[in-house]
C-alpha cells in the first residue's frame, strides 16, 4: 500500500499552519509539526507554535518533545516523527506534515537521518579542538585529502560543514559525499504530495513577518524568554532561535527593546529567503501564491483542488 502523505511547507509567517489544519478537517487528517523550534517545551509563543484553540480539535504532533537546552538532532526528529507518520497511517488517517525545516521534511520523507552511524561519538568534540589550534587552512588541508569533493565544494569560511565531513570520515570510513549519493539512491519511506506557500510581491510576506513579531511582543514573548532565562532552560541551539536570541541581548543590556524587536523582524525576513532558497529546489512541490495579505479562503480551495487530485483516483484513496 503507497504511505502518501501531505506536506506544507514554506516560508514563516506564509500561512502553513492554519492551511494544515484546514486540510487535515477536510482530508480526515492529523498534523505533524516540521519545526525545529516547535519541538522545544515552553517556547509557544516566540516559535508561532498553534494554542489548543488554534488546532481547532485536529490532533497535533511533535510539538513539546524536548526542553530547551536538549541536544535534538535530525536523526532523532526522523525517528520519532516517523513513528507518529506511521501511527497516523495505520489508523486510515491522512499525515499532513507541517512546517519550514527542510531538513526535518527531506529526512522524514527519505528515510534518512543525515547522520551515518557511528559519527555521535565524541568526534566532532576533537575535531573542534583541532580547528581551534591549528586553523581553517591545515583543516581544509586535512579535509581534501581524504575528501577532495568535499574540499572542493566548501568555502574556507565554513566551518560547520567541514567539520562535518571529517566527522563523517573519520567515524564511517566514507567520505560524506559518497554517503549522500548512496542514500538519495535509497527509494523514500513514504510518498509526498508537497504544497508550498508564497506571496507575490515579497513585499506582503515581510509584512506578515512583521505584524507577526508586533503580536508575539504583545502576547509575551518578553515575558517568555525572560521565564526560561530564570529557570535556566534557555541555551544551546534553543538559545540561537530567532526572537530568543535577541531578546537574551537586550536582557543582558546589549540592546533596547525596540532594537531587539527591529532585528527579530530582521533575521526572521532573512530567514524566509533561506528557507524559499532551500525549498524551490524541489521540483515535488505545488506552489500555491497568494497576492493579497488575506487570502486564507483561495488558498485552501487551491490546496484542496490539488490533494482531490493528487491523493485519490475515481474518489478512491490511493
Amino acid at each position: 500500500m503507497s504511505k502518501k502523505i501531505v506536506v506544507v511547507c514554506g516560508p514563516t509567517a506564509s500561512g502553513k499552519t492554519a492551511l494544515s489544519i484546514a486540510l487535515a478537517k477536510a482530508f480526515d487528517g492529523e498534523v505533524v509539526s516540521a519545526d525545529s523550534m516547535q519541538i522545544y517545551r515552553g517556547m509557544d509563543i516566540g516559535t508561532a507554535k498553534p494554542t489548543l484553540d488554534e488546532r481547532e480539535g485536529i490532533p497535533h504532533h511533535m510539538l513539546d518533545v524536548a526542553e530547551p537546552g536538549e541536544s535534538y538532532s535530525v536523526s532523532r526528529y526522523v525517528q520519532e516523527a516517523t513513528a507518529c507518520v506511521e501511527d497516523i497511517l495505520s489508523r486510515g488517517k491522512l499525515p499532513i506534515v507541517c512546517g519550514g525545516t527542510g531538513l526535518y521534511i527531506d529526512g522524514l520523507i527519505r528515510g534518512t537521518d543525515f547522520q551515518p552511524a557511528g559519527t555521535d561519538n565524541g568526534i566532532r568534540e576533537g575535531l573542534e579542538k583541532e580547528w581551534e589550534e591549528q586553523g581553517a587552512e591545515a583543516m581544509m588541508a586535512r579535509l581534501a585529502a581524504v575528501d577532495p569533493d568535499s574540499a572542493e565544494r566548501l568555502h574556507l569560511s565554513d566551518k560547520r560543514r567541514i567539520l562535518r565531513a571529517l566527522e563523517v570520515y573519520l567515524a564511517t570510513g566514507e567520505t560524506i559525499t559518497a554517503h549522500n549519493a548512496r542514500t538519495k539512491a535509497i527509494p523514500p519511506r513514504f510518498e509526498a504530495v508537497m504544497i508550498g506557500l508564497n506571496t507575490q510581491p515579497r513585499d506582503i510576506l515581510y509584512g506578515r513577518i512583521d505584524r507577526r513579531v508586533d503580536v508575539m511582543l504583545e502576547q509575551g514573548l518578553l515575558q517568555e524568554v525572560q521565564t526560561l532565562l530564570e529557570k535556566g532552560l534557555l541555551e544551546g541551539t534553543a538559545a540561537q532561535a530567532i526572537g530568543y536570541k535577541e531578546l537574551l541581548a537586550h536582557f543582558r543590556g546589549e540592546m533596547t527593546l525596540d532594537a531587539a524587536a527591529d532585528l527579530i523582524r530582521q533575521k526572521s525576513r532573512n530567514y524566509a529567503k533561506r528557507q524559499l532558497t532551500w525549498f524551490r529546489r524541489d521540483e515535488r512541490v505545488k506552489w500555491i501564491v497568494y497576492n493579497a495579505p488575506q487570502a486564507a479562503q483561495a488558498v485552501l480551495q487551491e490546496a484542496t483542488e490539488y490533494l482531490q487530485q493528487t491523493l485519490y483516483n475515481n474518489g478512491v484513496k490511493s
